[in-house]
């Protein structure tokens, strides 16, 4: 495959699209084909934006970054040491890593997979971008009934179409996903609730909330910004979760309110690895300490850390955050068991608070 191919796809993937072959941030003033809603204080009409905060970077500086430091090496196939295959329902709290930002909650009697992809690639070609070194931590085919999926934002590595469509055949699950998206998950038939950050809505005995992240959204060219990101907080008798698919620390903003508004975190969901090179990715992709951070934040009891060791998307060696983030803990004085990077296959039953 040449250069060119592969550069398109990864491209394509990071949410800078691609026009008559050359890399495009944006189209101008282009009308929203996801959403038409009211301007408020994070969407102007036609685009959503982090506020206060940072746009994403452009493809000038993609090319810096593509054409400076090579990325580390990964190995081409990871084993799959264990796979799971979770009890039907649990009542209590547990979390199973499927492989980077796909998890399965299952709480309070409640199965709900996060932002699910079980394709080879996350791209939109089939047969190019970023290719997954372990197979899904759960088979497809081992998975418990699935009630909810919780959609973070419309990257390819967080919203794959062909995995949604396979889990409505089999599943029929309903999704929870910020504003937009239920647009680009029509063909799909799934059941859809968009929401914008704050708003609140049920699923079964628990409540949830779309809560802010920084982060940014673009399927191809023309779309960047077009449909919202964010993360969500579960609430139950069983304590509260948050999981947030993507974002940057912005000074700790997509954390600092949250206790006042939720009570006791019991679990954490958080991103901790595409964040190298720091010059490119800070704004948009926290690291393992900034994940810490985001933990004491918030005050989650414990934190999973994910979006890591799956498929490379940027330049640090696969194992790098796991490490960083052993290392943040010791930094900050915190138990290494509050916050663990899962690995494909591996359970968490959620400690009590």
């Amino acid at each position: 495959m040449n250069r060119r191919t592969l550069f398109r796809s990864l491209a394509a993937t990071l949410g800078l699209g691609t026009v008559g072959g050359t890399v495009a941030a944006c189209v101008a003033d282009r009308r929203n084909p996801y959403y038409q809603g009211p301007v408020s204080d994070h969407f102007d009409g036609t685009r959503f934006f982090n506020p206060n905060g940072a746009a994403p970077r452009g493809f000038r500086d993609l090319l810096r970054w593509r054409f400076g430091d090579p990325p580390a090496k990964w190995p081409d196939k990871v084993p799959l040491a264990d796979p799971a295959r979770p009890a039907a329902r649990v009542e209590d709290m547990t979390v199973t890593m499927v492989g980077h930002a796909s998890l399965l909650i299952q709480m309070q009697g409640v199965n709900i997979l996060t932002d699910p992809v079980w394709s080879e690639r996350a791209s939109p070609l089939s047969f190019a971008g970023p290719k997954r070194v372990v197979a899904p931590g759960i088979p497809f085919d081992a998975l418990p009934p699935i009630d909810h999926v919780l959609l973070s934002h419309n990257h390819y590595d967080h919203l794959d179409l062909d995995t949604l469509k396979r889990l409505k055949a089999v599943h029929d699950p309903h999704v929870v996903t910020p504003l937009g998206n239920d647009t680009i998950l029509a063909p799909t038939g799934l059941r859809c609730r968009a929401m914008d950050w704050a708003e609140q809505a049920r699923l079964g005995p628990l409540g949830v909330e779309c809560v802010p992240s920084h982060h940014w959204s673009a399927r191809g060219a023309g779309d960047r910004s077009m449909a919202l990101w964010g993360g969500f907080l579960l609430r139950g008798a069983v304590g509260a979760l948050l999981f947030i698919g993507d974002t940057g620390f912005d000074g700790g903003r997509p954390y600092r309110d949250l206790p006042g508004r939720s009570g006791p975190i019991r679990a954490a969901l958080l991103p901790i690895g595409a964040y190298d090179p720091r010059w490119f990715m800070a704004e948009q992709h926290q690291n393992p300490d900034e994940a810490v951070q985001g933990l004491k934040l918030c005050g989650a009891a414990y934190g999973i850390g994910h979006h890591w060791g799956t498929i490379q998307l940027t330049n640090e060696a696969r194992e790098a955050p796991a490490r960083a983030l052993e290392l943040a803990l010791a930094r900050h004085r915190l138990a290494q068991d509050r916050f663990r990077a899962l690995r494909p296959g591996e359970a968490r039953a959620i400690p009590p608070i």
